[in-house]
């Protein structure tokens, strides 16, 4: 029997938020849990570090291994330490974030589609997370290939993510997303790059990994995860809202034949519609997240 595929579990200071995540991997059914807690970045939040800590240290529903950084690491720091340490010890393995739940399923069907592509270099990851915006007509229950990677909920490969912790990775971003056309998936991606280093961010940069390799990831034909963190006063809300999902629906059944590695011809427009730039681009966001078309 082959060994348990790990979820690698990303907290910091959100206790309310990291219980409901657990549950839903617990309800999931997920067998082994690598957690990474960051550290306190001062008194301020060092009793919501102390409850989220808490709150890993009591999971006996599944094997657990906990790190406890002792400084505070910010997201992106401790996104790829800890990825870079678990794909040193790992084949495969499944990112979450404090803020993400699933509905049941959801592990099994990352679990197979990672098994199934494991030897296959054109694919780079698989995701459980879509969105109507983004996802091409006429799926029905079918998964998809999109060049676009996708940070919730989403699993690869020890040999998919080498390279991500170069030390030269940054200045690579910077000049990948000023190449040719740095927007090709979305206007939102050279933005993000830009920022990368400043905001302490990881998600970009294992975008353009993808876009650099030539790399696909799996996408399901609808969400299966759902972002609980935004913040309705912050000043993301807008944009939280527009790209919150329907209802969640059951996850599909591994399909019995997975299709074949290649992206899907829908899947550049829809995401420079979603993303656009230029000097529609404002308008257009704001249209969007008033459901407007």
């Amino acid at each position: 029997m082959a060994a348990p595929i790990p979820v690698v579990l990303f907290a910091y200071a959100r206790p309310a938020h990291l219980a409901r995540a657990l549950a839903a991997l617990r309800a999931d059914g997920v067998p082994r849990i690598h957690a990474f807690a960051d550290g306190a970045k001062g008194p301020g939040d060092a009793a919501a570090v102390a409850a989220t800590r808490a709150l890993l240290r009591g999971v006996d529903w599944c094997e657990l291994e906990l790190v406890e950084r002792a400084e505070n690491l910010g997201l992106g720091r401790n996104v790829l330490a800890g990825m870079g340490a678990v794909a040193a010890r790992y084949d495969a393995f499944i990112g979450w974030e404090d803020d993400l739940i699933c509905v049941p399923g959801t592990y099994a069907w990352l679990a197979a589609a990672l098994r199934h592509y494991a030897g296959d270099e054109r694919v780079m990851s698989v995701t459980a997370w879509t969105h109507p915006r983004v996802t091409p007509a006429g799926q029905g229950a079918a998964p998809y290939f999109d060049a676009r990677a996708e940070c919730w909920a989403w699993g690869g490969w020890a040999r998919s993510w080498r390279g991500m912790a170069d030390a030269t990775a940054p200045a690579k971003l910077a000049a990948a997303s000023r190449r040719g056309a740095p927007d090709a998936f979305g206007a939102d991606l050279p933005v993000m790059a830009a920022a990368e280093a400043t905001q302490n961010t990881w998600a970009v940069r294992w975008l353009y990994h993808h876009l650099q390799h030539g790399g696909l990831c799996l996408r399901p034909p609808w969400s299966l995860v759902e972002h609980v963190g935004f913040d309705a006063a912050a000043t993301n809300a807008a944009t939280a809202q527009a790209w919150a999902n329907p209802p969640l629906r059951p996850a599909p059944a591994p399909p019995a034949a997975w299709p074949e590695p290649g992206l899907h011809p829908q899947c550049r427009r829809l995401w420079v519609r979603a993303n656009p730039g230029g000097w529609l681009g404002p308008w257009r966001r704001l249209r969007a997240g008033l459901g407007l078309r």
